[in-house]
């Protein structure tokens, strides 16, 4: 076994994940996982850099896993940003932050390389289920883009395209530095043909309608499943390889988009990063859903953050 570190930072949350892993079969066994909001695409959208407050929030996480990881021991550590530090002018900052305060440097990864890392951290541990139909529609709808993998055992076509709970969030329903509290038919409507069009661009690469089971990763799917199950607080387990239809993802979905901040803030199992962005998140899953036909989305908590560490394992010397 390896003991390994991972780290994925995206436009809305930062996560770490330490875990012991077998290089042979790719089994993780976790010794510590964790996730903090720190909008690191705050503004990226509009201004193309990222905000000096985000950059901060970000190292102060970057500070804690740090002391985390050295409790652990872990032996190899590989920190992978995805699409807010892919699109700033001012990344050379984020890196060279990350690289004095962790000692490595952030892998800033294409759309296709993430794509790979969540197939691979989604399916590993769907082999064998009989249940499920193959092929797998793997999508991780993040804060800033959307990756789409279809494949069997290995990623047969992958795309990524911008929008995400964030970009689409700033692009749509903030005025000034307010969000748009619930958000006029208009604004969903612009909200929608975006995300439309990035289905368009999406289905030109991969065969969306072909796959047999949709698996759905990232905090807004997890949180829709966690509101479907009303679940008195986030339970990982519970929300892991559970299963929405895609009548409740539209039910929910409508509820998000014309509920206030103080009731979206009001569930449970809502983390109060996500408030003023999982109602384009929870649209982005259901226009995904409609565009594929699928009934259901089979939901994930492993993800981006374990393929990386499965990577690591298999890379180490």
């Amino acid at each position: 076994m390896t003991r390994v570190a991972a780290i994925d930072c995206g436009t809305n949350s930062i996560r770490l994940l330490v875990a012991d892993a077998d290089p042979r079969t790719g089994q993780l066994t976790d010794l510590d996982r964790r996730m903090t909001i720190v909008r690191l695409g705050q503004g990226v959208d509009r201004t193309g850099r990222l905000a000096p407050e985000a950059l901060e929030r970000t190292f102060a996480a970057c500070r804690e896993y740090a002391a985390v990881i050295k409790e652990h021991g872990a032996e190899h550590l590989r920190f992978v940003a995805t699409s807010a530090s892919r699109d700033a002018e001012n990344r050379d900052d984020f890196v060279r932050g990350v690289l004095d305060i962790l000692g490595v440097e952030p892998e800033v990864i294409t759309g296709d390389q993430e794509a790979e890392f969540s197939f691979t951290g989604a399916t590993r541990e769907l082999a064998g289920r009989t249940d499920l139909g193959r092929p797998y529609l793997v999508v991780d709808i993040g804060g800033g883009s959307t990756e789409f993998v279809v494949g069997d055992d290995h990623v047969r076509a992958a795309r990524s395209v911008d929008v995400g709970c964030v970009r689409m969030t700033e692009r749509h329903l903030v005025h000034g530095s307010a969000v748009s509290d619930p958000p006029t038919e208009e604004q969903v409507a612009a909200m929608r043909a975006d995300i439309e069009a990035a289905l368009d661009l999406a289905e030109k690469t991969v065969p969306l309608r072909e796959a047999h089971t949709l698996v759905g990763l990232a905090g807004s799917v997890t949180t829709v499943s966690a509101i479907a199950q009303e679940l008195p607080g986030y339970d990982s387990a519970r929300i892991h390889h559970s299963r929405v239809s895609r009548e409740r993802v539209r039910e929910i979905t409508e509820w998000l988009l014309r509920s206030t901040h103080a009731e979206r803030a009001a569930v449970p199992s809502m983390h109060p990063g996500r408030v003023d962005v999982i109602g384009a998140g929870a649209l982005v899953l259901l226009a995904i859903m409609e565009r594929t036909g699928a009934e259901e989305v089979v939901v994930s908590e492993h993800d981006i953050l374990d393929g990386i560490a499965i990577k690591t394992a298999e890379d180490a010397p």
